[in-house]
């Protein structure tokens, strides 16, 4: 019997596919395609792991910002209001004061006398007309006695008047009232609700308010 060996040198020279049982050209189908499998599965695996490159967005950045200021809304020298708040960020390309971190905001009649304040979690002031709004728990106290909740209230500069499209309740001396669609003088002396979903009166009695 003869029997050769064969070096790991001639063993290397051997062709893959010189293998008897890979001449099957359907195993060699099969091999190739489960080869192709192979490589979309790691490449999926590597476009997971690789981290993504976030483009950067430019934003808008304010051309002011204060903390813990005041702004005052005047007409021909006369103040209208003086807004405070936390955060004021002033952007002048869109003309328009952000307010945010709370705000309270004191308005004057044309007399210049104080007539209510608001108060607010944020607001936004039109710097072309002056107009203003409040979002977020927005309550506006009257000098006269008279008090408004809602989440949403713009005050108009010119015509110093405050209205809501918002859910509204206030209460004043003689009746609570709650209803969507508000406006009123800044004083809230002059009020209407335009769909009033409830009214309350009440009576002054020597013990205090009673309901009617």
């Amino acid at each position: 019997m003869n029997t050769s060996i064969r070096s790991p040198r001639s063993l290397s020279r051997i062709h893959f596919f010189d293998i008897p049982w890979m001449k099957n050209d359907a195993i060699r189908l099969v091999l190739a395609f489960c080869a192709i499998l192979w490589i979309i599965f790691v490449y999926g695996c590597e476009r997971k792991v690789r981290p993504t490159v976030a483009r950067l967005v430019e934003t808008e950045l304010p051309d002011q910002e204060s903390w813990n200021s005041t702004v005052i809304l005047s007409d021909s020298g006369r103040i209208r209001a003086q807004v405070k708040a936390g955060h004021i960020s002033m952007y002048r390309s869109r003309q328009e004061i952000i307010l945010d971190s709370n705000i309270v905001v004191d308005f004057f009649n044309a007399l210049g006398e104080h007539s209510s304040v608001l108060t607010a979690k944020r607001g936004r002031v039109d710097d072309a007309t002056k107009n203003l709004e409040a979002f977020g728990d927005v309550v506006v106290v009257s000098d006269s006695g008279t008090t408004v909740h809602t989440d949403y209230l713009a005050w108009d500069n010119r015509s110093r008047r405050i209205r809501s499209d918002a859910l509204v309740t206030i209460q004043s001396p003689t009746e609570f009232l709650q209803g969507y669609g508000f406006e009123a003088d800044q004083g809230i002396r002059n009020y209407k609700i335009f769909r009033v979903s409830g009214r309350t009166e009440l009576v002054n009695t020597p013990g205090g308010d009673s309901v009617r």
